[in-house]
This record gives C-alpha cells, sequence and structure tokens, in this order.
C-alpha cells in the first residue's frame, strides 16, 4: 500500500470515529486539540503520518491525542495503533511535537 493511501485510509478511519457520536471525544477536548496545534504544540496529522510512516511503515488502525504528564515531562502524545507488513500490530507513542517515537510495544 502506497504511502498516500495509508495517509488516506488513516484519515478515513478518523473522520468516521469523529462521525460516531460514541467514539467521539467531548467539544472541550476537540477544542483543547486545535488550539495545542494552532500554538505550535502539537503537529498536524497528516505530518506526524508522514514522519512515522518513514521509521514505521504500515497501516494505521487508530490515533488518539492525549495531554500526558509522565516522570516530569508534560506535553502531548499521540497514541497510534499499526498494523505492519508482517501482521504484527503495534502501539506507539509519539511526541505530538516532534513526532519522535516515545515508546513502542507490539502486542499479539
Amino acid at each position: 500500500m502506497s504511502l498516500l493511501m495509508s495517509h488516506l485510509s488513516a484519515a478515513c478511519l478518523l473522520a468516521g470515529l469523529l462521525a460516531t457520536p460514541l467514539a467521539r471525544a467531548s467539544d472541550k477536548e476537540d477544542e483543547r486539540a486545535r488550539q495545542a496545534v494552532q500554538a505550535g504544540q502539537v503537529l498536524p496529522l497528516p505530518a506526524v503520518l508522514e514522519k512515522l510512516a518513514a521509521t514505521h511503515p504500515g497501516q494505521v488502525l487508530g490515533v488518539e491525542l492525549e495531554r500526558e504528564s509522565d516522570h516530569g515531562r508534560d506535553g502531548w502524545v499521540f497514541e497510534i495503533k499499526l498494523l505492519q507488513r508482517d501482521g504484527q500490530l503495534v502501539k506507539l507513542e509519539l511526541d505530538a511535537k516532534t513526532a519522535e517515537v516515545l515508546r513502542s510495544r507490539t502486542q499479539p
């Protein structure tokens, strides 16, 4: 699957999730995320997915953006579930400002 198709698949998945009332984050959380992108605290999702594809190719199955405080670090984190070409499911946590992979866990 091409990089563009992976991005389009992820965008369609996100659009579907946002259109579903039960899966939708609160309006307050959506607004906080929008403000974080506008303030430069969070990279836009297409930029994050492009950087991720260079190091972790595969199909994006889910994306969450969360505010996190961990070990003295306070910032935004993207949690991304990725299906790799070999069928391996990987959960990644990325610094939302730099797209740097903070954690990677393989799921059975």
